[in-house]
Parts: structure tokens; C-alpha cells; sequence
């Protein structure tokens, strides 16, 4: 139904494209500093069992995990998980991505809001953001006030995955700069190469999350423009 809405690709043709740019960014810069190794030549586990060491996390546990660039901490189990790539290679990216794990399990350990906050709302969002699209077609479809108010539960619904969106950027930001400084005072960062490569792979990180949100906020404009459009004509 939205395919074929011109006003859909209006505003989400913004939204594909900074999508798309973040994913040719990330993985080129992957590409590029996977292939550099860090000037201490230490693995990704390596590095997170140092890591985890200096900051204290000693309650965290290291696992691997299934896939390419699958890497993520889980502050439920308090468990790190590297992917493949990461966890055995001695480069730059290894130790920006492993790093930036580690720098979320440092907000766990310090009760970080922003990530708190995240965390508390994963359940509402996914319901929302799988029911919200599904209430608003049944909604346009329904004519009368009936009709209306489901099409707006929908969109409500489908709001709380903005929120989630809004709530995950800090988060994400925040585990970056955590990253390059504990890198720094642990030793691991020892040339200006090292330095840049990290820097270059949590901005490309950083940017697939600022896409992430402009794609979520201007769907949701989207869902209000068309909900309101036909709220519109049926009070007429």
C-alpha cells in the first residue's frame, strides 16, 4: 500500500539513501582498518580480557558469537560477545569494536540511564513497531470514528520505535567516546595510526545509528501525514 504512495518515497527517499550511505561507509571502513594491525598485535579477545581487566569488569563474561560483525553486549547476562573476525583479529577494527562492546558494559556497570532507559523499552518498541503499521491499515480501511482512533493507536504504537531510536544514539555515542578514551589510558592505542583507524571505525559506527533515526522519525511523520490526511477528508 505505501509502495506505491509518491508521498512515501518523499519521505523516505532521504531516509534510503543515508541508509544506504552508512553501509557503504561501514563497511569500507571495516575493510580498510581490518586489514591494519594494531602496533601491539593483540587479538580481539586479547584486547577485551585486558580491557575487562583494567576497568574492572570482572563480572562480565567472554563468548563468541555467530556471524559477521555480530559482536554486542548483553547487560541482561552481563556477557560480551565477539564475533569471529573480531575476536581473532589483530587489527585497528578489532580493537574499535571490541572496545566499544566493552565500553557499554562499562555503562551496565555504572547504572547509565540512557542505557537503562533503552533497555526498558526494547519490549514496547518491537510490539510497536510490528502492530503499529498493521493498526493503522486496518484503521483506513474502517471508516467512522472507529476507524480513526485504531489508525492513530497505530501510529502511537509505531512511535515507540522513534523513541527507542532517539534513546539508542546517546547510548551508542557515549559507548564510542568510552571506547577511544579506555583504549587510550589502558595502552592499547600506541600510534597516531592506531588513534585514526579507531576514531574512523566509531564514526562510521556512529553514523549507521543517526541514520537509523532519521529513517524511523521521517516514517513516522509519514504515518501522521497519512493518518491525518484521511482523518481530514472523513470529517468533511
Amino acid at each position: 500500500m505505501f509502495l506505491w504512495d509518491p508521498s512515501y518515497i518523499i519521505f523516505m527517499l532521504p531516509a534510503f539513501l543515508l541508509v544506504m550511505l552508512a553501509q557503504i561507509w561501514v563497511r569500507s571502513t571495516y575493510r580498510k582498518w581490518s586489514q591494519v594491525h594494531n602496533s601491539n598485535n593483540i587479538s580481539g579477545v586479547e584486547a577485551a580480557r585486558h580491557l575487562l581487566s583494567y576497568g574492572n569488569l570482572h563480572q562480565v563474561t567472554l563468548e563468541g558469537a555467530q556471524g559477521r560483525l555480530s559482536d554486542h553486549y548483553d547487560p541482561r547476562s552481563q556477557i560480551l560477545r565477539l564475533s569471529p573476525a573480531v575476536s581473532q583479529g589483530k587489527s585497528v577494527a578489532s580493537l574499535a569494536i571490541t572496545a566499544h562492546e566493552i565500553g557499554h558494559a562499562l555503562q551496565d556497570n555504572e547504572d547509565y540511564f540512557p542505557l537503562r532507559f533503552r533497555s526498558a523499552i526494547v519490549p514496547a518498541a518491537n510490539i510497536g513497531s510490528n502492530l503499529g503499521w498493521i493498526l493503522i491499515i486496518i484503521g483506513l480501511f474502517i471508516r467512522g470514528a472507529f476507524g480513526t482512533q485504531l489508525a492513530w493507536m497505530g501510529v502511537m504504537a509505531f512511535a515507540l520505535g522513534a523513541v527507542f531510536s532517539i534513546a539508542t544514539l546517546p547510548v551508542e555515542l557515549n559507548a564510542s567516546a568510552r571506547a577511544q578514551a579506555l583504549l587510550t589510558t589502558s595502552g592499547l592505542i600506541q600510534t597516531d595510526e592506531d588513534l585514526r583507524g579507531v576514531k574512523a571505525v566509531l564514526n562510521a559506527a556512529a553514523f549507521t545509528y543517526i541514520a537509523a533515526l532519521a529513517a524511523a522519525l521521517l516514517q513516522l511523520l509519514y504515518y501522521i501525514s497519512l493518518v491525518s490526511g484521511v482523518s481530514g477528508r472523513r470529517r468533511r
